[in-house]
């Protein structure tokens, strides 16, 4: 199997991955967040078009294996496990969010976010998240936190998000593993 970054379908999202890298970089920086402790579970793109989204399930489909493929909030999402990973910082993600177009317009079509799991009791998600960012971090201008219960059509765990972007790039937080939410859908 290819490595994802030497795949026709995925050279436009090769070429992003240092844009995405310096901006994920400068968030976890303005908001305080130490990355370094913290266990990140999967890496997520976003685009604009459908076309777009079929061609890199394309390319992912010659670098790694569909693990789900579910639909959240109507529109569908799947999940690869890639033989090579992504590796953003010290973070080496095998698995990737490829999500079809929904009503939201990103600024950007490539990587978008990265989601942290914290686990615990998912009523305590927030507070456990917002104690990692500085006050300082959330009050500026252009930072914006957004809390959700994404479900998946057979999803049996109780999945909250707390989600904080400066608009370009996000950070979500989530109580379990993309693995675990996947297992719990048998």
């Amino acid at each position: 199997m290819a490595n994802w970054q030497s795949v026709d379908e995925l050279q436009d999202i090769a070429a992003d991955l240092p844009r995405f890298i310096g901006a994920f970089t400068a968030l976890a920086e303005r908001l305080g967040l130490d990355i370094a402790p913290l266990a990140a579970d999967h890496i997520s793109l976003r685009c604009h078009q459908n076309a777009t989204a079929e061609r890199w399930r394309r390319g992912f489909e010659q670098c790694g294996e569909l693990l789900s493929e579910t639909l959240i909030n109507g529109r569908p999402i799947c999940l690869f496990k890639l033989h090579e990973p992504v590796c953003v910082d010290h973070w080496r993600f095998d698995v990737v969010e490829l999500p079809w177009p929904g009503e939201k317009r990103y600024p950007h079509e490539g990587w978008e976010h990265i989601e942290i799991v914290l686990p615990g009791d998912p009523e305590s998600l927030n507070a456990r998240a917002l104690a990692l960012l500085s006050d300082d971090g959330l009050s500026q201008p252009g930072i914006f936190v957004k809390t959700s219960s994404p479900k998946g059509e057979r999803e049996r765990l109780p999945n909250p998000t707390l989600a904080v972007t400066d608009g370009s790039v996000t950070v979500k937080f989530h109580p379990w593993t993309i693995e675990e939410i996947v297992a719990s859908e048998q």
